[in-house]
């Protein structure tokens, strides 16, 4: 039998939990999924995402070190690193630009569906996508 293995959550290096969590709850519409703190540790457990979906979601882990302050923003080394999934790019794409998101690349028709590409509260790149129905 083959395993069954998921990635459950990914770590976002941020400059202040309660900043990253407005940003991600009240800007990107995600929710608050745990918030638990540690202080022996002075650090909170703290995971995200989508609201409504399952499954994959982002740990917000606050830096602690001088080599986790210059990773703030640039995870993915420049490149898009994240992907937020919608089923209606249009109301996503108004809604994410009324709230003051900045787009770096207006969106786009590809073979796989349409896309855009925004930057994050800490200079992350994601896509905001709408894949197309699979093909028969």
């Amino acid at each position: 039998m083959t395993p069954r293995r998921r990635i459950a959550l990914v770590t976002l290096v941020v400059d202040d939990y309660d900043r990253a969590i407005e940003y991600y709850v009240g800007t990107l519409g995600f929710e608050l999924v745990e918030d638990i703190a540690q202080p022996a540790e002075d650090k909170r457990w703290i995971v995200v995402r989508p609201a409504g979906a399952e499954g994959a979601g982002l740990v917000l882990g606050r830096a602690r070190d001088a080599g986790q302050v210059a990773a703030i923003g640039m995870q993915g080394g420049g490149r898009v690193f994240l992907f937020l999934e919608t089923d209606d790019f249009a109301r996503d794409y108004a809604d994410l630009r009324a709230k003051g998101v900045t787009f770096e690349r207006p969106p786009a028709r590809m073979d796989y569906g349409t896309v855009a590409v925004f930057r994050d509260l800490y200079g992350n790149l994601w896509d905001l996508i709408e894949y197309d129905p699979p093909r028969a």
